[in-house]
């Protein structure tokens, strides 16, 4: 199982292994308040393709085409981290603000697909 959860928010037993998937640390927030149990800084979006991005809802759809066109160079990665969800709960945890809109969500479609 493959959950979402803003990295702001208080964890909990529930979230299970808590990953990163940004590329940068969230600003304002202390690695150890975070309670994060790995950074996976490589699955995240380039900085070209994030920058692209901006997080407009209205090229959503174009930016899960292209971070899945980068995903598929990191078959590696994602296996481990579909491994990790079969063996219990995996929380990918994310700093944007947009909660239908990010690429912590695209990258679990593209973890459930698999």
């Amino acid at each position: 199982m493959v959950r979402l959860k803003r990295i702001y928010l208080a964890p909990a037993p529930e979230d299970g292994e808590r990953i990163l998937v940004e590329r940068l640390w969230p600003r304002g927030l202390k690695k150890e308040d975070a309670a994060v149990d790995l950074w996976f800084k490589d699955v995240a979006p380039s900085p070209e393709l994030r920058t692209w991005f901006g997080h407009d809802p209205a090229k959503w759809q174009e930016f899960q085409r292209r971070y899945r066109g980068e995903l598929a160079g990191k078959g590696e990665v994602l296996e481990m981290l579909r491994q990790k969800a079969r063996q219990g709960p995996v929380t990918l945890v994310y700093a944007a603000r947009d909660e239908a809109h990010n690429a912590a969500l695209a990258l679990k479609k593209v973890l459930e697909e698999g």
